[in-house]
């Protein structure tokens, strides 16, 4: 999911005068954001304006040859998770940024219970490990106050992806998921599954 779009009223919640129609938005959050927002009032803002960031330049890496393409389970979701709480991290810190991160996979876990997609598909437990592991990594790379120039953080995180640091989902070279041993799983065994047998990976896994 984009983290922007759930996170733009995270930002109109945490001011003081907030007008009946952005009131209403914010009541359709997941509980998991909302908590978030209370306990966080005035850091909301920066996360939303990081997030915004985060989209248009996992956007970019998407679109250029340094990783794999993939945002669903491969190095440009690995990438975004991470940039996302290193970037978090030098603004508003690691437990701050820990803590959204975990909003954001119990809010998965919510969409998935309503048979909601993220990124084209209905969200799954390895997907949530994937990106729980990847908030880690993210929030290792820098500290609170860091100034990091912003090329220079993306390019550490896809070294670290490269090197196999991080974790995707094991797929091949079409695309399909994998299991551990490398058998083809069918998409209708995962229709409606939280736990199915999808296999987390280092992220310097070559597909064949």
């Amino acid at each position: 999911m984009k983290f922007a779009s759930t996170l733009f009223y995270f930002f109109i919640a945490s001011v003081s005068c907030v007008s009946q129609s952005n009131f209403s938005q914010f009541k359709k959050l997941s509980s998991p954001k909302k908590w978030w927002v209370v306990l966080h009032p005035f850091k909301a803002q920066k996360a939303y304006l990081i997030s915004v960031e985060v989209n248009g330049i996992s956007d970019s890496i998407k679109n250029c040859k340094l990783l794999d393409g993939d945002h669903v389970g491969g190095q440009v979701d690995a990438f975004r998770h991470a940039y996302w709480m290193a970037r978090l991290t030098e603004e508003i810190g690691a437990s701050s940024s820990r803590s959204l991160g975990k909003a954001h996979e119990k809010e998965n876990y919510l969409m998935y219970k309503n048979r909601k997609l993220e990124d084209g598909i209905v969200p799954d437990k390895i997907s949530s490990e994937m990106d729980l592991f990847n908030n880690e990594v993210g929030i290792s790379l820098t500290r609170k106050g860091n100034k990091t120039p912003k090329n220079g953080l993306i390019y550490r995180i896809i070294n670290a992806i490269l090197d196999g640091k991080m974790k995707v989902i094991k797929k091949n070279i079409s695309g399909q998921f994998l299991t551990c041993e490398g058998k083809v799983i069918s998409s209708k065994s995962l229709i409606g599954k939280w736990k199915n047998n999808k296999c987390l990976v280092n992220s310097s896994y070559i597909r064949n």
